[in-house]
C-alpha cells in the first residue's frame, strides 16, 4: 500500500491531540488535512476528495456523527473511523448506523489506528496504482514520458510541467492552493518559487489553447483551478 497516496481528513477539536494525530500520521506517510471542527471539516469535504475520515465525535459546531449521517446523504462512501472517548454501547452503535465503518476509543494505541486504517482502505480499495496517464480534454498527458499528445501532435513538457499539469488533472474542476502545489512539486513555497509557477502555468495555458474547452483559471485568494467542460 502506497500511504504517500492516501489522503486524511482528521476532524479533532483537541489541538494537542490534533497535532499528534497529524504528526504521527505524517511521520508514516499520509497526508493529513487537520480541521477543528465540524464545519471546517464539512467545507475541506466539499472542496477536496480524500481516501478515508476520521472523525471526532463531540466537536463544536457540528459533531462528528452529524458530519457522517450529512456525508452519507450526499452519496460519499468515504470510508469513517470514528474516535471517542465514550465507550457506551449505545454510542458505538448510533456511529455505525449513521455510516462510520469503525470506532475506536480514546486513549487508543497510535499502532492500532494505524492498522484498522489500512485494514479498512485495503477492503475499500481506496489506494488504487498511482496514474500516470491523463484525459484532458482533447489531450493525453504522458506523465512518465513527459508529452502532451494533441492527435498526432506531440508537445515535451520539463519535468516541472508535466508535474504541475498532472497535478491540475488529478484534482480536474476542483480548486487547489498555491501554496499546496509549490511545497509539492518545488519542495519550497517562497514568493520566489511563487513566482516560478506563474511562469509554468502561463506555459502550461499555451500548451491547452486549441481546446475551447479547456481553461486554468485563477482562484483569488486559493490558487488554481482546471476546468473540464463536458
Amino acid at each position: 500500500m502506497e500511504k504517500n497516496k492516501v489522503r486524511i481528513l482528521l476532524a479533532e477539536d483537541d489541538p494537542n491531540l490534533g497535532f499528534v494525530i497529524k504528526d504521527n500520521l505524517a511521520d508514516k506517510g499520509y497526508e493529513v488535512t487537520h480541521c477543528i471542527n465540524g464545519l471546517e471539516a464539512e467545507r475541506a469535504i466539499y472542496k477536496d476528495k480524500f481516501d478515508l475520515y476520521l472523525f471526532d465525535v463531540m466537536m463544536p459546531k457540528k459533531d462528528g456523527f452529524t458530519l457522517a449521517q450529512e456525508v452519507r446523504e450526499k452519496k460519499d462512501e468515504t470510508p469513517i473511523i470514528f474516535l471517542t472517548a465514550r465507550e457506551m454501547q449505545e454510542d458505538k452503535l448510533k456511529g455505525f448506523t449513521v455510516g462510520g465503518d469503525d470506532y475506536i476509543t480514546k486513549p487508543f494505541n497510535f499502532d492500532e489506528l494505524i492498522m484498522r486504517m489500512e485494514a479498512i482502505l485495503k477492503r475499500t480499495k481506496s489506494v488504487t496504482p498511482e496514474q500516470k496517464e491523463f484525459v484532458i480534454g482533447k489531450y493525453i498527458l504522458k506523465v512518465d514520458e513527459l508529452k502532451l499528445l494533441n492527435g498526432t501532435e506531440t508537445a515535451s513538457l520539463t519535468k516541472k510541467e508535466a508535474a504541475l499539469l498532472e497535478y491540475l488533472a488529478k484534482h480536474a474542476n476542483q480548486p487547489v492552493k498555491r501554496e499546496d502545489m509549490l511545497v509539492k512539486i518545488w519542495k519550497d513555497d517562497s514568493y520566489f518559487a511563487g513566482r516560478s509557477m506563474d511562469v509554468y502555468i502561463t506555459k502550461l495555458r499555451k500548451y491547452l489553447k486549441d481546446d475551447p474547452n479547456l481553461e486554468i483559471q485563477n482562484v483569488h485568494g486559493v490558487g488554481f483551478k482546471l476546468i473540464v467542460k463536458e
